[in-house]
């Protein structure tokens, strides 16, 4: 039993060690007293022979030449024989872009006091001035049933208001006349138009995503920057930028379209340039481009440039009409948004059609990869940021409004499921847009912009779809009165473009952050790969040796905090009494995550990246630890009222639910004999923690009545939104009736309960409203507007009922009398 004890005693004392990050030497020195005294417990440890094991591995342990002979060495050649290179096309990706608080949270240590100092960024008065006036008239011009449905396209004066008032020129620097916005303001930008016409936020939004004007803002020439900007910014060239084509959709990287380096001739000069041949799809805004981006790969046989046969990917910017160039056609993508193909054959340009000019060519790759951070962490997420803000808006108020068994729908406890999602995803999407815009003020986070992508997209996807559930009927008939459908039509598209969302999730999100986010091991790869060997091993001791104790100092935190509890742990010094207890669990599930993710990469090495099903889970952990974040610093900014604590709350239960549901996953699929399972015992001995459960029957009942009702958190996903007050609007009319409802309420209740035991006289609403009032059960002057009321729920609960060619609305009825 004492020798039972003195082994916990050493054990303990390796897992401080580590958990405290003692140095190597200091560390040796305690563990050599502590095994000393232990031996009062245990007089087997001081026997010669474990004397000389002790003695032994801290020889090892600190000597050079001895651990790199006995330890780094033969770990540096077995890994060498095992691990795959790195291609260029992959190292280029991970080297592209930066890292943020992201790559705390992959640590296992997130460091507070960097967080309690990120702010959300506020908008300028030149940025709120354009939302509150351009946007705001833009959102007043639209008409989505009319564009999706008649015009198949925006109406020309649309077109012209996007163009002339600098909607394709927020990221261009002022110099060339743009506006240079923040990525926030863009955000709120293309949410708000989004809250109105989807159509009309993603044809705003490209130009101000991947393509010509992000790229030459930031690697352009100054003489492709004084050519194309001013015109770009003006509306007067109209960009896409092909990427895509039928042979590389997610596999960008596997574009077979060319260009050879040539000479040619162009206004009778012979010149120095590029033969292209491409054919590409799924080009947003091609059918109507003035100037057109191109990825290809670009090739060199006659070393006109230089040296190399095969450059690689470039970029490079060319005019529509240029000689050869097909362009013009439409695909139709469900959405009327301008998007269509682009051919060319024997298409001749100069080499300072390459972005960047010559010297850039074949670094198109890390250019894209480091500019697809605006696609995927501002413009998609902005959409579905908008979704959330109607869809909260739009399935509270029709809940409160449409009854059933005399009773509203949205107090059906099966609603409430579905409506505590939509107003809790709502809050979380607005939560992320914040904090996903703020990482790009710093760089350009590509695993941040990956999850940003992801989730978004497919939350809003959830968020709709358990709008279309409570909706039911009203949700599916297509007419101009529908507030839900043309979104939901549309929610395929976000989730497949800027890289689809199973590639997103399954490859990219764990698979750069791993390399992008783990202090050391994109470092060891680099070492064991290296040409000089002798070199790569000094380097590699160094790194080998930090990462194990980084590992072991992770487990042990992991275990302290699963049998102590993380009250142990840090938290911001600017949280406060709800925030708290949340940082600490996200600092334990960061120490699971790093430690499962550090025992995963040592079994399976290269293999990981294969097992898609694993390492995506290991990536969802990731993202619902920065989402956790985000909604913590967001409830921060918000009143501290029961509205905003009862969303925040309900949000983080959800997103440590999915954290811990992918974790459970992970060790039920990881195999080798069972680790899986050890680790799960290791790190949650007592099962899974009480705020990662799902959100209870409690808190759903609770956030399926607050949907319904007016508080500090409605009113904040409406402020970013269009709200239309025209009640012959689809919006505008459920959001009237709605505020008809607020305002009569009592004595509507008050008449359908008296009606519903059969106690009024009278053969229509009206007559019965009258006698209720001359009975005392509702007072005279409530009579017309309850009458009121009445007659615009039911006009709110109207679909559109069309001619038999489904070309024209037919007028609807009236009101049936009771």
């Amino acid at each position: 039993m004492l020798s039972l004890l003195a082994i916990v005693v050493l054990i303990a004392t390796l897992m401080t060690l580590f958990y405290q990050q003692v140095s190597r030497g200091v560390g040796s020195g305690i563990f050599v007293v502590v095994w000393l005294l232990s031996a009062f417990l245990a007089p087997w440890l001081v026997h010669p022979l474990s004397l000389i094991l002790l003695a032994a591995g801290v020889a090892v342990i600190n000597h050079v030449d001895l651990r790199q002979k006995f330890i780094s060495k033969p770990v540096y050649n077995a890994l060498g024989k095992v691990m795959p290179a790195i291609g260029d096309t992959e190292r280029e990706a991970i080297e592209a872009g930066t890292t943020w608080f992201e790559a705390d949270l992959f640590s296992g240590r997130p460091d507070w006091e960097k967080f309690s100092h990120i702010n959300f960024t506020p908008l300028t008065e030149e940025e709120q001035s354009f939302i509150d006036n351009e946007v705001q008239q833009l959102c007043d011009m639209l008409d989505e049933w009319q564009i999706f449905h008649e015009l198949k396209d925006l109406p020309e004066e649309v077109w012209d208001f996007l163009k002339h008032k600098g909607f394709f020129s927020l990221i261009i620097p002022k110099e060339y006349g743009g506006k240079a916005f923040s990525p926030y303001a863009q955000s709120r930008i293309m949410s708000k138009i989004a809250t109105r016409s989807l159509t009309a936020a993603v044809t705003a939004m490209v130009p101000n995503s991947l393509g010509p004007g992000e790229l030459l803002a930031e690697y352009g020439t100054d003489e492709q920057k004084d050519r194309w900007l001013p015109g770009l910014a003006k509306g007067d060239e109209i960009p896409c930028f092909g990427l895509t084509g039928p042979e590389a959709g997610s596999d960008a990287g596997a574009i077979p379209d060319t260009g050879v380096i040539c000479k040619g001739k162009i206004d009778g000069k012979e010149v120095l340039g590029m033969r292209l041949n491409f054919a590409k799809r799924w080009i947003t805004l091609a059918p109507v481009a003035t100037v057109v981006g191109l990825a290809f790969k670009l090739y060199d046989p006659e070393h006109l440039l230089g040296e190399e046969d095969e450059l690689g990917i470039t970029c490079a910017l060319i005019p529509a009409n240029t000689k050869g160039v097909e362009i013009g056609r439409r695909h139709y993508p469900g959405s009327p948004f301008m998007n269509g193909p682009i051919n060319g054959k024997d298409v001749f340009v100069p080499l300072d059609a390459i972005i960047g000019g010559p010297e850039m060519a074949g670094k198109g790759w890390r250019m894209l990869i480091e500019c697809l951070g605006a696609g995927r962490g501002v413009s998609l997420p902005a959409l579905a940021t908008a979704s959330g803000e109607m869809g909260y808006r739009m399935t509270g108020a029709f809940g409160r409004i449409r009854r059933q068994f005399n009773t509203a729908v949205g107090e059906f406890e099966g609603v409430q499921e579905a409506s505590a999602e939509v107003a809790a995803i709502a809050y979380t999407l607005e939560a992320y847009r914040h904090l996903v815009t703020r990482s790009l003020e710093d760089g350009a986070p590509s695993v941040v912009t990956a999850m940003a992508k992801y989730h978004s997209t497919e939350m809003m996807r959830d968020l709709i779809n358990h709008g279309m559930d409570i909706a039911g009927g009203r949700g599916i008939q297509l007419g101009p009165r529908n507030f839900l459908v043309l979104p939901y039509q549309s929610t395929p598209i976000a989730i497949t473009v800027e890289g689809a969302n199973i590639l997103t999730r399954s490859l990219m999100i764990f698979g750069q952050g791993a390399m992008r986010c783990h202090p050391y091991l994109y470092e060891e790869l680099q070492a064991i790969q290296a040409e000089d060997k002798e070199k790569g091993l000094q380097e590699f001791d160094g790194l080998f040796f930090a990462h194990a104790g980084h590992t072991l100092g992770n487990m042990s935190s992991a275990v302290f905090q699963a049998l102590l509890g993380t009250y142990l742990s840090d938290a911001p010094a600017n949280a406060d009494a709800f925030s708290a207890p949340w940082y600490r669990l996200i600092n334990r599930y960061s120490a699971v995550l790093a430690s499962t993710s550090d025992v995963a990469l040592a079994l399976l090495g290269g293999d990981l990246k294969r097992r898609e099903l694993l390492s995506a889970r290991l990536g969802d952990v990731h993202s619902q630890l920065l989402i956790a974040c985000a909604i913590l610093k967001y409830h921060a900014t918000l009143p501290r009222d029961e509205a905003n604590d009862a969303h925040a709350h309900y949000a983080l239960r959800r997103a440590f639910s999915l954290a811990h549901n992918s974790l459970e996953a992970f060790y039920r699929n990881f195999g080798f004999y069972g680790i899986g399972h050890v680790l799960k015992r290791l790190f949650f001995p007592f099962g899974r923690p009480c705020k990662a459960q799902a959100p209870g029957d409690e808190q759903i009942r609770t956030l399926g009545e607050m949907i319904m009702s007016p508080s500090s958190v409605r009113d904040a996903l409406a402020q970013p939104a269009y709200i239309p007050s025209d009640p012959d609007d689809a919006i505008g009319r459920v959001e009237a009736t709605y505020n008809k409802l607020l305002e009569v309420e009592p004595a509507w209740l008050a008449f359908l309960k008296a009606d519903g035991k059969g106690q009024l006289d009278g053969n229509s609403v009206l007559e019965k409203l009258k006698d209720a009032a001359s009975k005392g059960i509702i007072s005279e002057d409530q009579v017309e507007a309850v009458n009121e009321y009445d007659a615009m729920r039911y006009d709110c609960l109207l679909t559109d009922a069309f001619d038999k060619n489904l070309k024209k609305v037919k007028v609807h009825a009236e009101r049936p009398i009771m």
